[in-house]
């Protein structure tokens, strides 16, 4: 069993954290994971994405081929655009549809979305309206991660415990606020009819 996805967003969306939480999980069911160097951290606003491989087996690179991804997932809505080209056939899109308007001629967003619904298996979540829910603009991330573990093959469990390895150092309010972004998330994602 395994799984190759692309975690796609713009520096200061939280991308690193998805990543540790879902490779915390990993650990934990004791299977092989790589992630790629996480591109554009230098930046706040500046394209980030990683490639991540997670499987029951031995994984030999850390790169995705391109039109090998299982899921893009994504916090940035022009950023899944970027990598359509490594999503398989059958390739699930967890993306936000609300865009980080951080340059002056982001594209308009009806074009940008009609774009991503080409895809057959896509799931649009309005990720800042769920993370102030959950009671911050910050947890966006763990909202993606929630819709997102709709189709992951870690199970729930396992990634609510890497939630909960990732902010143990930041108090219990913040742990309970970002487990209730990803369930928010998960809710969200169970709804949309694929």
């Amino acid at each position: 069993m395994k799984q190759d996805i692309i975690l796609a967003g713009v520096g200061g969306q939280g991308i690193l954290s998805i990543a540790f939480v879902m490779d915390i999980a990993a650990l934990q069911k004791g299977w092989q994971f790589k992630q790629a160097e996480v591109h554009g951290m230098a930046q706040r606003g500046g394209a980030v994405q990683s490639h991540l491989r997670i499987s029951t087996e031995t994984i030999f690179s850390d790169l995705i081929p391109r039109g090998q991804a299982d899921m893009i997932l994504s916090v940035e809505p022009l950023e899944t655009l970027r990598y359509l080209n490594y999503l398989n056939p059958e390739g699930f899109i967890i993306s936000n549809c609300v865009p980080y308007t951080n340059i002056p001629d982001y594209p308009p967003m009806e074009k940008v979305l009609e774009k991503i619904k080409q895809s057959p298996r896509v799931k649009l979540l309005d990720a800042p309206s769920l993370a102030h829910q959950a009671g911050s603009s910050l947890t966006q991330n763990m909202v993606m991660l929630g819709a997102a573990s709709t189709e992951l093959i870690i199970e729930e469990s396992y990634l609510k415990e890497g939630i909960k390895q990732l902010f143990k150092t930041k108090g219990e309010q913040i742990v309970a606020m970002n487990l209730k972004a990803f369930d928010l998330g998960r809710q969200a994602a169970l709804q949309i009819n694929q």
